[in-house]
């Protein structure tokens, strides 16, 4: 009972995710009706287009560190709870959109929400869990995103625009309504010398007749230890090495392609010609992302962390690597199934590993005092590279073409290998303790 209350817990927390990949699902089926004026009374240009789809990613960007702050402060499920607020009211500016700045203000509003979960999940999901299940359910986050993605994509192909924004503006509520019923982190409340009612959620979490007693030993004791100060969270050398490792992998997260591809997902089938609709094509990857993801999620207590990052990493080379080849030699030789492969194999190698695993090793990397600051920290330098990648990338389409711009994708995979072999540690089974020990190491 207990492992069913933790998985039900992480799985509300991780629905603020699955409203995440709703909104990144969005730019692929409606890229098309909001540039030729179907969407709204108004068309926008492709330079309006990229902006209205990276402000997602820059709004995402501007949370994460006053995020971090407030979760400290006020705690991970009192902001939860809040930040529907403007996660609804962004959304309903992107329905009423009169304007294409509307849609950047909305875009923005939504992306800094999707963002601030990012940041309040995995720290959330990481406190409630058992060592045991830590892997797994950090990978919830993963899982629902994917999931939400697919939304995206299934109601931005069989509905109208103006459905398609309803029913994504929606989902803020109901995460309202499920995760009304959670538990604060028992971390937290501990933290703030509320010990009846950490003791109370960490018995609702594991189970009545659990034995919580060492548990809430070793959270009494983390919580007396001195609380660091911004800048003294930035002096540990292990705090440093930590955020140098989470930071490259978010950095090659984004190198490898994966929002570039998410994002421009239906402008990349048509250009490959594969006789499929591009919204078919589209529905097939993020059906394909799911199942991988669900993969992963199996996987990551057993194979371990690194191993799934080098497989993922691999995978993504080699799909990357054909891509280039089909569009520089292929296009015209009637093999539009290789595409078609080779984007969902792409998928399933970054679901594998570079799409869950470096939100988990994000999470597990940091003492408990400072992972708020430093989790908004790696959450925020991701966003800005998804913001960079999207930005840019119908760009280097546009001057390089097709081909070289997923060769490019390529290198970053490669260089993703060596730096996972080289330098991150495996965190699997390890205590936060361990985990700082071998940092220091």
């Amino acid at each position: 009972m207990g492992v069913l209350k933790q998985f039900l817990a992480g799985l509300a927390a991780a629905f603020g995710a699955f409203c995440l990949g709703a909104s990144i699902g969005w730019s692929g089926p409606m890229e098309l009706p909001v540039t030729s004026g179907a969407a709204y009374n108004f068309s926008t240009s492709q330079d309006e287009w990229s902006w209205i789809s990276s402000m997602l990613n820059f709004g995402a960007a501007c949370a994460c560190v006053p995020v971090g702050i407030l979760i400290r402060a006020f705690g991970r499920r009192l902001i939860m709870l809040l930040i529907t607020l403007p996660y609804f009211l962004g959304w309903g500016c992107i329905i009423a959109a009169q304007k294409a700045f509307m849609l950047y203000i909305g875009r923005f509003v939504v992306g800094a929400c999707g963002g601030a979960f990012c940041v309040m999940a995995p720290v959330y999901t990481t406190e409630i869990a058992e060592v045991k299940l830590r892997g797994v359910m950090g990978c919830f986050f993963q899982l629902l995103i994917v999931h939400g993605i697919l939304f995206g994509f299934i109601v931005g192909a069989y509905c109208k625009p103006f459905l398609v924004n309803v029913l994504c503006g929606i989902l803020p509520l109901i995460f309202l309504v499920i995760f009304f019923w959670m538990p604060e982190s028992p971390v937290f409340l501990v933290q703030k010398g509320k010990t009846e009612k950490a003791e109370k959620a960490l018995k609702w979490l594991r189970g009545g007749d659990a034995d919580t007693s060492g548990e809430m030993a070793a959270m009494a004791a983390d919580s007396k230890k001195e609380k660091a100060t911004f800048r003294e969270a930035l002096s540990r050398k292990v705090t440093w090495k930590g955020l140098g490792i989470a930071m490259t992998l978010m950095l090659l997260q984004q190198l490898t392609g994966i929002n570039a591809i998410l994002f421009y997902v239906n402008a990349i089938f048509e250009k490959a010609g594969t006789g499929l609709s591009a919204n078919t094509c589209s529905i097939l990857v993020g059906v394909v992302q799911v199942f991988a993801t669900i993969v992963a999620i199996l996987l990551v207590e057993r194979a371990g962390r690194k191993l799934l990052l080098l497989i993922s990493a691999i995978v993504m080379g080699a799909t990357t690597l054909i891509m280039g080849v089909y569009f520089q030699w292929l296009k015209d030789a009637k093999v539009g199934w290789l595409a078609i492969l080779a984007i969902c194999l792409f998928m399933v190698g970054f679901s594998l590993g570079f799409g869950p695993v470096p939100w988990v090793i994000m999470a597990e990397l940091f003492a408990e005092d400072v992972k708020p600051v430093c989790g908004a920290i790696v959450g925020t330098s991701s966003w800005l590279f998804a913001f960079a990648v999207t930005k840019l990338f119908p760009l280097v389409l546009y001057q390089f073409g097709p081909a070289i711009t997923f060769w490019i994708f390529t290198v970053f995979a490669i260089l993703a290998c060596v730096f996972v072999a080289i330098f991150v540690p495996e965190t699997k089974g390890k205590t936060i303790d361990e985990i700082q020990g071998v940092l220091g190491g």
